[in-house]
């Protein structure tokens, strides 16, 4: 079994890391994007997504160019349907996008009767892992559980009630159709949108090590292996907002279930703190079935 150790990654926003050795580096990967998203042009960006498979290929780069940004704060929301009854589950976090790291607090819904408050659960993601506290299920109030996304049958997409931030941007990888809507708006910020389909299977060969074990199961565990998405870029090719459309078959009732996952990002430079449980902390017993 492999033996976590902590890990304390800070990522400095820019203004905070003057003076520590980091403002070369920065200006670096600013003038690298710039030059790669048309020097920044609103006009060259536009000209270029009208031209035959521009889409497609801006998509295609859309999680290199959040490695760039650093890091990031996350909303993300998932809704899901079934049998006509619908649930949101609500979270909020940040995310290091070059370690790929990132804290969440994810909020489940109150129970039917609405009378039970249920505390938020703390997720830690990390390659090929996620780590959950107040999980429930008889699992101890100061332990974490350990999951391997890569087998869980939806890749960690849909189970832990979020979308790993960075994995929902290398779905993008796998864009096969994409068209570019015009501009909008997002939080503030002029976006530029695009709609399209998603293979999972070919996001998962042009993933990042970490991800790809679990974008193959997703591949492989979902009703289809194709995914719709709107995708909303800044003018430096930065995931703004992504919108996935998800479909799995309900494994106790055989029928399917509909699921709707949106990931905001924004404040990129933001300071990301993420620290690993020690073993000592893991909880190794059964958790019980809810």
């Amino acid at each position: 079994m492999t033996r976590w150790r902590r890990k304390h990654v800070d990522v400095l926003p820019p203004e905070r890391a003057r003076g520590r050795g980091r403002a070369v580096v920065a200006a670096g990967v600013a003038v690298w994007v710039c030059l790669g998203a048309s020097g920044c042009s609103d006009g060259g960006a536009a000209a270029g997504d009208a031209r035959p498979g521009a889409p497609v290929a801006t998509l295609h780069r859309a999680a290199d160019r959040l490695a760039a940004a650093g890091s990031s704060k996350a909303r993300t929301s998932m809704e899901m349907a079934t049998g006509g009854t619908r649930v949101t589950i609500r979270g909020e976090g940040v995310y290091d996008y070059r370690e790929r790291l990132g804290r969440l607090k994810v909020l489940l819904p109150q129970d039917p009767a609405g009378t039970s408050p249920r505390r938020p659960i703390t997720e830690l993601l990390a390659p090929g892992t996620l780590f959950m506290k107040n999980r429930g299920a008889g699992v101890p109030a100061d332990k974490w559980v350990r999951v391997d996304t890569a087998a869980l049958s939806d890749g960690n997409l849909v189970t832990g009630g979020a979308t790993d931030p960075f994995v929902a941007a290398e779905v993008l990888r796998g864009t096969r159709t994409a068209t570019y809507l015009g501009r909008t708006e997002v939080a503030g910020t002029e976006v530029r949108h695009y709609r399209g389909t998603a293979d999972l299977t070919a996001a998962a060969k042009r993933a990042s090590a970490g991800n790809r074990g679990a974008l193959r199961a997703a591949a492989k565990g979902f009703a289809t292996a194709e995914v719709p998405f709107d995708a909303y870029l800044d003018d430096q090719g930065r995931v703004r907002k992504v919108r996935h459309r998800f479909s799995f078959v309900n494994g106790r009732e055989k029928r399917p279930v509909a699921v709707a996952s949106t990931t905001l990002l924004y404040d990129f430079g933001a300071l990301v703190r993420v620290r690993l449980p020690d073993e000592d902390d893991i909880y190794a017993g059964r958790i019980a079935e809810e």
